[in-house]
């Protein structure tokens, strides 16, 4: 896909032929194998001009005619984001542009899909486009049905399949959204019930302080350990399963040597909360030997109580999280067009995405912060992203590092999705936007994801998309105007954008 920008050019001056030569239109590919009476037709319906160098006409303006190269040389481009970007430039005689699918009338819109230019004094056969489209109808019925079943066929099958896969990735999407869901609620509910056996175990030591076993003083020094032990759980620091293992074995052997019975069942427990013999040293200093293990059993209650409340927290703050994700990826609650921040976007798609990213896939985020938000269709930018990391992870076979990185380009935010890869073959490269092409086996891809993301981000959003690969390293790069002043109609049925040969 590459381009370059062309300057506005003017109007260009045009100078008719009237007669028109049927041996002429012959030497044409597009003419060759018509009758002399059909050449003939062509001639009284048509007419030869030669074109200066200018504009010949113009994208979006009425199709009007049917341009056919005789001799010279076009341009033809496209306007995307509000710049001409040129297409194709070829001197080949018999290439044309202009109205040629006015045989489908008014079931089309019939405007120029492109700007055609001329770079050189150029002489074209013009017809009109109505013409065009009764002598198509009456020349070649047959042809003209199957082209129509073609376009509308292929534009039905784009529909239908492109729902279909909308779908499919709904379904995907869902099926991951439920798994992550799953997992801190089903934690949530372990740490609840384990919280209740916790409690209940409490309410019997308080059964034991209220008949005035212990102490006043005792009970007052008990106190302050606990809360000094719920400041240290909040605070452990986070161990290698080495050093929790060595650090268990530690308490479990103090524990033992100051006849704790079963004090291999507290170990953990405190060594998870950050709990370490010197902290024991200090509670059997401030309880004595005789309280030690009663001390030691209700801070146990305490510390797991504690844990148990940070692991429900943890699970309900994941299911907030998820559900968030969920509704900013939808956009369910907000206007389709928006100003949006770019990274809330990619990082909601990635959170819905990341079961079936799995753990495998090393994720990097390089994000330029600094980026301003941007004029977008949010929901349909987020299929984008749904696209491009799914063929990343396809690609990577599941294994291999996932980057995501943002940055400045000009006028423009860069969106970059790459991964490591065997990368894209050349010979493929410059059909993967192609509709209905894939890569992979049948029953996994529709070839639709690249096609449907090109149209959100260059038809709808005026940006550009394009792909660099090796192996090892692709990046597909996605380029979105900062500036945009309204949002895009919804697109009328695709032509054709290049000069047919």
């Amino acid at each position: 896909m590459t381009a370059t920008d062309v300057p506005d050019v003017p109007d260009a001056p045009r100078v008719t032929i009237t007669q028109c030569n049927p041996a002429e239109l012959r030497t044409l590919f597009l003419f060759e194998k018509l009758t002399d009476e059909q050449l003939q037709r062509l001639c009284a319906e048509g007419h030869v001009e030669i074109i200066e160098p200018g504009q010949v006409f113009r994208e979006g303006d009425p199709a009007e005619c049917l341009y056919v190269l005789i001799e010279g040389t076009v341009v033809l481009s496209r306007n995307v984001g509000g710049d001409d970007v040129e297409i194709s430039r070829t001197s080949q005689r018999g290439v044309y542009a202009g109205s040629f699918q006015a045989y489908l009338r008014d079931r089309v819109p019939q405007v120029y899909p492109n700007s055609l230019r001329v770079t050189e004094p150029s002489t074209f056969y013009v017809l009109g486009a109505q013409c065009f489209a009764q002598i198509m109808t009456e020349w070649f019925p047959m042809a003209v049905h199957l082209l129509e079943g073609l376009f509308f066929g292929g534009q039905r099958t784009r529909e239908a399949v492109g729902q279909r896969e909308r779908l499919l990735a709904l379904g995907s999407l869902t099926a991951g959204l439920t798994h992550e869901l799953n997992n801190p609620a089903a934690a949530a509910v372990r740490a609840t019930a384990s919280l209740r056996e916790r409690v209940a175990g409490m309410r019997g030591k308080l059964r034991l302080i209220a008949a005035g076993k212990y102490e006043r003083s005792s009970l007052e020094s008990i106190i302050e350990l606990q809360q000094r032990a719920v400041e240290k759980v909040s605070k452990a620091p986070k161990l290698s399963p080495l050093e929790t293992s060595d650090a268990e074995d530690e308490l479990s052997d103090w524990l033992e040597d100051h006849g704790i019975h079963d004090g291999w069942q507290l170990a953990p427990t405190f060594v998870q909360a950050g709990l370490d013999t010197e902290w024991l040293n200090q509670v059997s200093d401030c309880v004595g030997a005789q309280m030690l293990e009663p001390a030691l059993r209700w801070l146990n209650y305490t510390v797991e109580t504690e844990l148990l409340m940070n692991e429900i927290e943890d699970a309900t703050t994941r299911v907030s999280t998820l559900v968030g994700a969920a509704k900013q990826y939808s956009q369910l609650d907000r206007a389709p067009f928006q100003v949006v921040d770019v990274h809330d976007l990619l990082d909601s798609t990635l959170l819905m995405m990341a079961a079936k990213i799995g753990k495998s896939v090393h994720i990097v985020k390089d994000y330029d912060r600094s980026l301003p938000p941007i004029p977008a269709f949010a929901t349909e930018l987020n299929q984008v992203w749904t696209n491009l990391i799914d063929n990343a992870v396809s690609a990577m076979r599941g294994t291999g590092t996932l980057t995501i990185r943002t940055a400045r380009d000009d006028g423009s935010v860069l969106v970059e999705v790459g991964d490591d890869g065997p990368g894209i073959p050349d010979d493929i490269k410059d059909r993967i936007f192609e509709p209905f092409f894939t890569t992979k086996p049948v029953g996994e891809g529709t070839g639709l994801g690249l096609d449907i993301a090109w149209r959100i981000v260059v038809n709808k959003h005026h940006g550009d998309l394009r792909v660099e690969s090796q192996p090892g390293d692709t990046r597909f790069e996605v380029r979105l105007p900062i500036q945009q002043e309204q949002p895009e109609q919804p697109e009328q049925p695709e032509q054709a954008q290049q000069p047919q040969q």
